[in-house]
């Protein structure tokens, strides 16, 4: 989901070209390589390339060391180019533990044979949900990954400046259009919105349609079994055109960053982004200005019952040789103890675990337990919950054409579906 401008970096874009490989598209040329060293020595990948991650798991992998009297080298990678080689990673010689996403973005891998299945080791695991086991868990009902955090996405906003204007807190739909529409009048741009990567937009989609059209019909829609030319659909994307006024404008040619820095400027009113993303953006000295509201209510019949709240974790790969070491490093990395060793240096997360201490936790993380505590559903991010060729070759393209020109849904929908039906129908 930091001190740095970069901190927790997701490229969207990057991982779903990575992803795409396994799914037919050209594999990229550079490749990510394991580093040598001792046969007992558990080699990790990691993607935490930026400042704060990177020395937060230092400070766990050194504690596990000390612990275990084992040695681990750590095989640090840029954050963009592991999620982009991170097929010919995972097929060529890949570390022994690594880095990666739970739910769909897992199950691809064990699909493929390239994960080690893990179950002996979640018999005895404790402090973890159903829930996250669940989405620790392949499509042939073994689990692979252990969770370490998860982030939700809400509305986020300062409280200064709805102090200033004397905004409220919209409860639904109407009320946030309305509140948008007010902020537009008052010449801040409502809704900071920047979408040049590809992914952000996909998070105001998923909530609109599960605000609209439930949990369930989401995540079936994800996976394909659901039209995209339903009137359901086309519901989603018309709720969101008669938002799209209150949009910044150019959002194709803006980066999150951006978008999230216009938010910390006071430039603009509310944004849909994950917990790191504006916390990343907002000099230390505002942080506490910083404030988040649940996506409002569109049908009384879901409510806001829906969270989407993306998981990260680390994974063991089928191919070392060090599986016994590497189910060591795993056992450690489940204890609540390695989570908040990781959490006290970055404060942008929320530690899986049931039994990690929250007495680190500043006032936005305990808002986040509390809003995932609340949840009767849990989503991973549309580029999690479907097929990362569909994500990567279909979706982008079509939110951005959507940004660009939001009136044409019915097309719009009708070349989706069509994408759609030739890509679930090709394996």
């Amino acid at each position: 989901m930091a001190q740095s401008s970069s901190e927790h970096r997701i490229s969207r874009r990057a991982l779903l070209r990575g992803t795409a490989v396994g799914a037919g598209a050209v594999a990229l040329p550079a490749l990510l390589t394991a580093c040598g060293g001792p046969s007992d020595e558990v080699k990790v990948g990691s993607n935490a390339s930026d400042a704060v991650p990177r020395k937060a798991f230092a400070e766990v992998f050194d504690a596990y060391e000390k612990k275990s009297d084992k040695k681990l080298k750590v095989n640090t990678v840029n954050h963009e180019s592991f999620q982009e080689n991170i097929n010919r990673y995972l097929k060529g010689t890949p570390d022994d533990v690594f880095m990666w996403f739970a739910g769909y973005r897992m199950q691809f891998f064990a699909k493929q044979g390239l994960l080690a299945e893990i179950s002996d080791l979640w018999k005895g695991f404790e402090g973890f949900s159903d829930a996250l086991k669940q989405q620790s868990t392949g499509e042939d009902g073994k689990q692979y990954l252990v969770p370490y955090y998860y982030y939700p996405w809400a509305v986020f906003y300062r409280k200064s400046v709805f102090q200033q204007h004397g905004y409220e807190i919209p409860k639904t739909f109407d009320e946030y259009r309305a509140l948008a529409k007010r902020m537009d009048k008052d010449g801040l741009d409502a809704i900071a919105f920047g979408d040049k990567d590809g992914w952000p937009a996909m998070g105001t989609f998923d909530y609109l349609n599960m605000r609209a059209n439930g949990y369930d019909f989401h995540i079936s829609l994800m996976g394909g079994k659901e039209s995209w030319t339903d009137p359901k659909v086309k519901q989603v994307f018309d709720l969101w055109r008669g938002l799209m006024p209150y949009h910044q404008k150019g959002a194709n040619g803006r980066t999150w960053q951006e978008a999230a820095q216009s938010l910390a400027k006071k430039k603009s009113g509310m944004a849909v982004f994950g917990l790191p993303h504006p916390g990343q953006q907002f000099p230390e000295a505002d942080r506490d200005d910083l404030d988040f509201f649940p996506f409002p209510e569109i049908d009384s019949a879901y409510g806001q019952d829906a969270v989407e709240a993306p998981i990260d974790g680390f994974l063991l790969s089928k191919k070392s040789k060090r599986q016994k070491q590497g189910k060591e490093l795993l056992k450690y990395l489940a204890t609540p103890a390695a989570e908040e060793i990781y959490l006290k240096r970055d404060p942008n997360n929320i530690a899986v675990n049931e039994g990690a201490s929250t007495s680190s936790y500043n006032t936005l993380q305990k808002k986040a337990v509390e809003l995932i505590a609340n949840a009767k559903q849990i989503s991973q991010f549309m580029d999690r919950d479907t097929r990362p060729d569909f994500a990567s070759q279909v979706m982008i393209r079509a939110i951005q054409q959507f940004i660009n020109s939001p009136n044409d849904i019915d097309s719009l929908t009708k070349s989706i579906e069509s994408q759609k039906k030739t890509i679930f129908t090709s394996d």
